[in-house]
């Protein structure tokens, strides 16, 4: 009895070259090989010459396979790689009139602050700074540029509510 392996360096390159033909598309086409690899483990004893030709139904089996795939693929939605879409949705897109309009609702929200609290909030928040660098900035301790923008975030949340999700 012939081995997988034999039938594979007979008959591989052959059956890669077909699907790829049929299918269009090399990492597809490598798909529907591997499943007829694996039919054809499946099928071993049946697998000789003296029953037929063995490509010939290697090459029906990846013909019926490469079919199948096709038909398959056109009654589902076409697929889209994860990487596109969640750099999509990771990427916002604004226009500068979205960036005015933040902008403005910021400074507003903003001004309900005291100067301090206002100041520890801009140092932190929007220079990026930690509060060690902030409190070099502002030139007060590390632990009084926390409990400011602590002190802030608190008024804040106070001031403007978050408002309850909607339900569908």
């Amino acid at each position: 009895m012939t081995t997988l392996e034999e039938h594979i360096q007979a008959h591989g390159a052959a059956v890669l070259s077909y699907a790829t033909r049929v299918t269009g598309d090399r990492y597809l086409a490598e798909d529907v090989v591997q499943e007829t690899w694996l039919r054809a483990w499946r099928n071993l004893e049946r697998l000789t010459e003296d029953r037929g030709s063995v490509r010939a139904w290697l090459i029906r089996v990846t013909h019926n396979l490469a079919v199948d795939m096709h038909r398959s693929r056109r009654a589902r939605p076409e697929e889209v790689e994860l990487v596109d879409h969640a750099l999509e949705t990771l990427t916002p897109v604004s226009t500068p009139c979205e960036e005015v309009e933040t902008r403005m609702v910021v400074g507003a929200v903003l001004e309900n602050l005291s100067a301090r609290h206002r100041r520890a909030v801009v140092e932190v928040y929007f220079a990026d700074r930690t509060a060690s660098s902030a409190a070099v900035a502002l030139g007060v301790p590390p632990g009084t540029v926390k409990s400011r923008v602590h002190n802030a975030l608190r008024t804040l949340r106070e001031a403007f509510p978050q408002p309850l999700a909607e339900t569908a």
